[in-house]
């Protein structure tokens, strides 16, 4: 009687297989990794560079960016001039088609100074995005705090779960409720101008929301 032999794979050849689908796991999992940090540093950069805009501005005039109330005459063209109490009214996610808020007019004196790149006219300035895509602006807690946190600050909304928690742990406290970086979640109105105590969406013994991509508005103390 012939024998018949059947061809399959040997537990070596089943070894190695294995081996190389995990390496190429890996690779992909250190490559969401990479790009995932990448995303982070940008928003951090977004959110200092705001920041260094705002301070700036006010060590070359002696006023804040958007409060302003000589902004006319320092920048040389009709700009937007705030009534100079020294806090930025509005929200962050003011972006009308002409300025008539602070928040709003803080791009156009910003940019009109040259401390941030951008478009504004004497009647114009558009928000700032960030990036993620989501707005960025300034707002002021010092009547209604905003996360717990009072001043001014800067805000970028529409920012997922994974990217909000990545950036707080490179510049801060890593805890959504604590520190000069907080957030909240936004998932119903991506670039809410929100200044409700924070719910604790990240942290030590935060859970994980049902999903990473979870939005949320993620602002630091300027």
């Amino acid at each position: 009687m012939r024998t018949v032999r059947t061809s399959g794979f040997t537990l070596v050849e089943l070894a190695i297989v294995l081996v190389i689908i995990g390496l190429l796991l890996a690779a992909v999992f250190k490559g969401q990794e990479m790009i995932q940090n990448a995303k982070a540093k940008n928003l951090v950069n977004d959110l200092k560079g705001v920041s260094a805009a705002y301070y700036s501005y006010q060590d070359r005039y002696k006023a804040i960016p958007g409060d302003d109330s000589s902004a006319a005459s320092h920048l040389g063209q009709t700009a937007y001039d705030g009534n100079g109490d020294g806090i930025i009214s509005g929200a962050y996610t003011d972006n009308n088609a002409t300025i008539s808020t602070e928040s709003q007019a803080f791009w156009q004196h910003a940019r009109m100074a040259g401390f941030l790149s951008g478009p504004a006219t004497g009647t114009t300035a558009p928000a700032g995005t960030n990036a993620m895509g989501g707005l960025l602006g300034v707002q002021d807690g010092s009547a209604t705090a905003i996360y717990g946190m009072t001043g001014p600050v800067v805000c970028a909304g529409s920012i997922p779960w994974k990217i909000a928690q990545a950036v707080d742990l490179m510049i801060d406290d890593g805890n959504s409720d604590t520190g000069n970086v907080r957030a909240g979640d936004a998932s119903t109105t991506p670039n809410e101008a929100t200044a409700a105590a924070a719910s604790l969406v990240y942290g030590k013994g935060a859970a994980a929301p049902a999903s990473p991509d979870e939005l949320h508005t993620l602002c630091m103390k300027i």
